[in-house]
């Protein structure tokens, strides 16, 4: 399903994480401490990354920090831990970690985080290649002069024309949750739209379980119904 870092130097935790991960059908790659993960992270890409606070060499905020400052934050991190604090989990959280989950972690706990992880990493996935297609489209646009009508309207009628229009709205200035919640309506109304309405294909695209969705499209304000129709028209 997902390929799944673990970073922890405690031994135990690294072999319980791997056997709950892989009895939900994940790859599971572990390292012991920062060295080990980056060269995992540079070898096997990553779906998501588990990553310890406490660890000898370098701790995990170090780490995050590295990754965020060369660009190579491209996945999402959950940190954990048993003995950080508040300010710590903050400050991790501020860099770019997804989510923080304290020691011992429960299995629900770590399973949900697992799965809004890789909910999330699918759709910062999906809006990269939202802009490359875009970027492509102004390149071939402005190589050959102004489109022809039948290009423009093709343009205009397709999901990713809609989406991208959708996103050049996103109030960049608004709270993050306010944010990421226009982004994920965005990103939902377009792959509703690339599967005419069916609400079983967006659960397979998006790797969410239905009744998940549901809730999830119901708290964004997303009509299936009305969405379906815009690609239909």
């Amino acid at each position: 399903m997902a390929t799944i870092l673990v970073v922890d130097d405690e031994i135990g935790i690294r072999e319980l994480l791997s056997e709950i991960l892989g009895d939900e059908g994940h790859e599971v790659l572990l390292a012991e401490n920062a060295g080990q993960a980056r060269n995992m992270r540079e070898a096997s890409a990553p779906d998501l990354v588990l990553l310890d606070i406490w660890m000898p060499d370098t701790d995990g905020v170090t780490l995050l920090k590295e990754w965020a400052v060369k660009g190579q934050l491209t996945m999402p991190v959950i940190m954990m831990s048993g003995h950080a604090t508040i300010d710590t989990a903050v400050e991790a959280t501020r860099i770019g970690a997804l989510d923080f989950l304290e020691k011992p972690i429960s299995l629900q706990k770590l399973l949900g985080a697992v799965e809004k992880g890789l909910a999330r990493g699918k759709m910062v996935q999906s809006a990269r290649a939202l802009m490359q297609a875009q970027t492509k489209t102004h390149a071939v646009t402005s190589a050959s002069g102004m489109p022809s009508p039948v290009e423009a309207a093709d343009v205009e009628a397709t999901p990713l024309s809609m989406a991208m229009a959708e996103l050049s709205t996103l109030d960049l200035d608004a709270p993050l949750r306010d944010a990421r919640d226009a982004f994920e309506r965005v990103y939902f109304e377009y792959h509703l739209r690339l599967e005419n309405g069916s609400m079983t294909r967006l659960a397979e695209r998006t790797g969410i379980e239905r009744t998940h969705l549901y809730r999830k499209l119901k708290q964004l304000g997303v009509e299936v119904g009305r969405t379906a129709r815009k690609t239909m028209a």
